[in-house]
């Protein structure tokens, strides 16, 4: 059993106090653990965002990059390495709107990283303006007489791309969330958690008290996980009474399992052989 204390660093964290980041970061560190995966197998890649500092607080290897190129660097690193655990973190912005078509292409190829999305509706790191996935109304510095535009809904997008692992978790519920990771990580494919955090600094709206009052969790006794028209249901469902967990799971064949080359083993752990590149050259 890996302990968590392994993950832990002694880095200053500097999010807010209160910010539901905290949440994820303890979740993601006791599911690691719960899944006996060491440090050294383990990789996190980050954007741009207060999301994107999430592996600053984890000692294990870490990939810090663009805004919105999370999910491309993660892709190239699970190539490379496909006995690694590779998750993303990355924001509702920096995910669903610098990175939107990076998310399209993740969802369509399937790659097996788990992506978890710290969805506080609104772009913390810049100061409070409206992201892809504000309530429409909500008023912000910016948008000083509301949001016009309708949110973005990954999980809704995700599944109409043919996902086969969509989840929401909230950062308030660390036990649930772990154990919706722990699944991410097992499910072998492109593994899509959205998960409200509540930004105490610039969302007044969609507060830890909004959402304990509204969000319940889904069991085996009110939803099938394999059915695909009731998660579109619940992806839509409104404020008063919002579900979390696994909303769909089906079985897929992972990217990196339909490249034929992969199946003799990892490419970082291959000889380089400068001679047969050349070669390859050569004919062009």
């Amino acid at each position: 059993m890996t302990d968590v204390e392994l993950y832990h660093n002694d880095y200053e964290n500097k999010w807010c106090p209160g910010c539901g980041n905290f949440g994820i970061l303890e979740a993601m560190k006791d599911a690691l653990a719960g899944l006996d995966i060491p440090p050294s197998k383990a990789l996190i890649v980050s954007g741009i965002g207060q999301a994107g500092k999430t592996p600053h607080f984890l000692k294990c290897n870490f990939f810090h990059g663009l805004h919105g190129r999370a999910l491309p660097v993660a892709t190239g690193a699970k190539m490379a390495n496909n006995d690694m655990t590779v998750l993303v973190n990355t924001g509702d912005g920096d995910c669903y709107g610098e990175g939107g078509n990076h998310f399209l292409a993740a969802v369509r190829r399937n790659v097996d990283i788990t992506a978890l999305v710290h969805n506080n509706k609104v772009y913390g790191l810049t100061k409070g303006q409206a992201s892809p996935t504000s309530d429409m109304g909500m008023t912000t510095k910016v948008q000083g007489k509301g949001v016009i535009l309708s949110p973005f809904d990954g999980p809704s997008v995700a599944l109409s791309l043919g996902a086969g692992f969509v989840a929401r978790g909230f950062a308030g519920r660390m036990d649930h969330l772990s154990g919706l990771i722990q699944a991410a990580i097992r499910y072998s494919g492109f593994a899509l958690i959205d998960i409200f955090q509540p930004c105490v600094s610039f969302n007044r709206r969609n507060t830890w008290q909004s959402y304990n009052e509204s969000v319940y969790e889904l069991t085996e006794e009110n939803h099938d996980p394999a059915d695909l028209d009731a998660a579109f249901k619940l992806c839509r469902q409104g404020d008063e009474k919002i579900p979390i967990g696994i909303f769909y799971q089906k079985e897929t064949v992972s990217f990196s399992d339909r490249i034929e080359v992969l199946r003799e083993g990892p490419l970082v752990s291959r000889t380089f052989a400068p001679a047969r590149v050349q070669n390859l050259l050569n004919t062009y």
